[in-house]
């Protein structure tokens, strides 16, 4: 792989006072910053917190490369949060990842300490654990994960298509789906981003750092896993949480791999009462 020389343009977004609190969000594998709804970065900025969201390379407004054969490595994303921190002038934050964003916010934490007070991980996974004793993605989100190999990614309506069934197939257990706000945050993120075909380079990344395990981990962790989770079973939020001394574990009852607007409250609550 050629490592690209030109620095990319990360694009970040903030709510809140800057003499507050900060909290960095890192979204997960093919989610702009989109995901961390507008509302839900609102609601942690009315708790004292200054809150930042941004766009991860390939996708949103930030640095698209051509699909299949990203320039990058999973270790510059790991960086790219720390230049969002700086872009903004904080010197230390909490930081909080969900999915993939979560094993980002692992890496900063451990590869950064002097840059992270404490740190949340939503829907992922123990990074440097031995994880293969713990349940895997359900077998029913591997059929339809498969269908992404025949999509048409320059086909719009495939893709909302697909998109909107990926985010059933992994959404709460226990709170109704809202198919037409669904639909319409995908859409908006999808003509926002200029299509998600570049995204799809997320899943093509090689580590490009050292070794590391969560275990060594010397901020606060906080662990937010749903229990009807289908891509990382609950199983792997309390490996997590096993993992790191004092860390703490909220549930979300039947919750998936998703921030549904009904558990916003107790996640909201969780992270801004975290040390």
């Amino acid at each position: 792989m050629t490592k690209s020389t030109q620095r990319p343009e990360i694009v970040s977004q903030a709510f809140g006072d800057p003499a507050d609190r900060a909290i960095l969000l890192i979204m997960g594998a093919m989610a702009s910053m989109q995901w961390w709804p507008e509302a839900f970065c609102r609601q942690l900025a009315e708790r004292d917190r200054f809150v930042t969201r941004y766009d991860n390379r390939d996708t949103g407004l930030s640095t698209k490369y051509p699909p299949g054969a990203p320039p990058y490595t999973f270790e510059d994303l790991v960086d790219d949060a720390v230049r969002v921190l700086n872009d903004h002038g904080v010197a230390k934050a909490h930081v909080a990842g969900m999915s993939m964003g979560g094993m980002i916010a692992q890496s900063v934490a451990l590869k950064y300490p002097e840059r992270v007070n404490a740190l949340t991980v939503i829907s992922s996974s123990p990074l440097g654990v031995d994880t293969s004793a713990l349940p895997g993605t359900t077998e029913a989100y591997n059929q339809h994960s498969a269908e992404r190999a025949d999509l048409d990614w320059s086909n719009r309506g495939q893709v909302l298509d697909f998109m909107v069934k990926d985010a059933r197939a992994i959404a709460s257990t226990l709170h109704p789906f809202d198919e037409k706000r669904t639909r319409a945050m995908i859409e908006e993120d999808y003509d926002r981003s200029g299509g998600l075909a570049s995204a799809t380079n997320h899943f093509l990344l090689k580590g490009g750092g050292p070794q590391r395990t969560v275990r060594d981990l010397r901020v606060p962790l906080l662990v937010v896993h749903g229990t009807a989770d289908p891509i990382f079973p609950i199983e792997h939020g309390e490996a997590l949480a096993e993992a790191v001394p004092a860390a703490r574990l909220v549930w979300i009852e039947r919750g998936g791999h998703e921030l549904h607007r009904d558990d916003w409250p107790q996640i909201v609550e969780a992270i801004a009462t975290h040390p």
